[in-house]
């Protein structure tokens, strides 16, 4: 079965967040792009994300108010 690929509209989409913070979030989650296409408009590259990457790196984020600088020793 071959890999579901996202664009970023469709990762933004699911973090609830805008395509240019979708890319940020990305980034900070360590999650690379899989591959690239044309633009069907602008035939510009367009980045596609393994959506199962994008699944699992999201649901393991701390959440909001996570105090990840404390260490409990």
């Amino acid at each position: 079965m071959a890999d579901e690929l996202w664009t970023i509209e469709d990762v933004a989409a699911h973090l609830g967040v805008k395509s240019s913070s979708a890319r940020g979030a990305l980034s900070r989650m360590g999650v690379r792009a899989h591959s690239f296409r044309p633009h069907p408009d602008s035939n510009r590259a367009q980045a596609l994300y393994d959506a199962q990457q994008v699944r699992t790196a999201h649901a393991d984020r701390p959440g909001q108010g996570a105090r990840t600088d404390r260490t409990t020793d």
